[in-house]
């Protein structure tokens, strides 16, 4: 037990630039308070007592809003970074060196009984504000982006983003934990690609009414005998662009 609460003191100092000293560690960050309720209470849980446990939890909660059920299981060096509003069920496993920020839920979908809560393998950043609901697995160094919603399970080494979360592969690149902010963006990668198909297909209709304008200036051409000795060769190929055909669709002469 010792050795796993000098791991999850050691880590803040690690990932936390902010981390200037042992006694502000201990005395100023609520996710290390909140582990250190949790080490407790999850002990005494293990054991039957119960009550206490619960209890003890409710005061972490109350101290540190940060609010870990004692039948969860927490592995070493987790950081919890800020952590007001990180919500942990009584069945989730979080496995070590997890990054946890703040607003983030591991809860369940339902009131079934068991297992219902998610299984957080190692070296996973959960970003601020992400949900994830129900018995599903994420796997090692896994990166959830803030404000997903996970539904369905993670292979390990892959990124999540979105509402529902969607996975982006990241196959062969080393990530640091703490570039959570560095994540693809799924939506605008869509948008993006709807917008250049709108502006082919708009290219395509605008050549099509242009080979379709130029056939009727070919054919008024034809018929007014007068003006086709002025149009030269390469003003029957012509396109929108063109003064005469220009006028010709705004209606001029007509």
């Amino acid at each position: 037990m010792l050795s796993i609460l000098l791991a999850d003191f050691r880590i803040i100092f690690e990932r936390d630039p902010a981390a200037r000293n042992w006694l502000e560690v201990l005395f100023c960050y609520p996710g290390l308070q909140a582990l250190l309720f949790h080490r407790l209470a999850h002990w005494l849980h293990n054991i039957g007592l119960p009550f206490i446990p619960r209890l003890i939890s409710h005061l972490a909660r109350f101290f540190t809003g940060i609010e870990i059920h004692p039948g969860a299981a927490i592995g070493q060096s987790v950081f919890i970074d800020h952590g007001m509003g990180v919500v942990i069920g009584e069945t989730a496993i979080v496995g070590d060196y997890a990054l946890i920020y703040q607003g983030v839920t591991l809860g369940g979908t339902g009131k079934e009984c068991g297992k219902r809560h998610p299984t957080i393998g190692e070296n996973v950043v959960v970003g601020a504000g992400a949900k994830v609901l129900g018995n599903i697995q994420i796997g090692n160094n896994v990166r959830i982006g803030a404000g997903s919603v996970v539904l369905r399970d993670v292979p390990s080494d892959c990124t999540v983003v979105g509402v529902p979360g969607r996975i982006i592969y990241r196959s062969g690149v080393r990530v640091a934990p703490l570039e959570h902010s560095n994540l693809p963006d799924s939506e605008a990668e869509v948008i993006r690609a709807l917008v250049d198909r709108i502006e082919s297909l708009e290219e395509k209709i605008q050549t099509l009414q242009s080979t379709h304008s130029c056939e009727k200036i070919l054919v008024l051409a034809g018929s007014l005998a007068a003006k086709e000795t002025e149009l030269s060769e390469g003003d029957r190929w012509c396109n929108l662009k063109d003064k005469a055909i220009q006028e010709f669709l705004d209606g001029a002469g007509i």
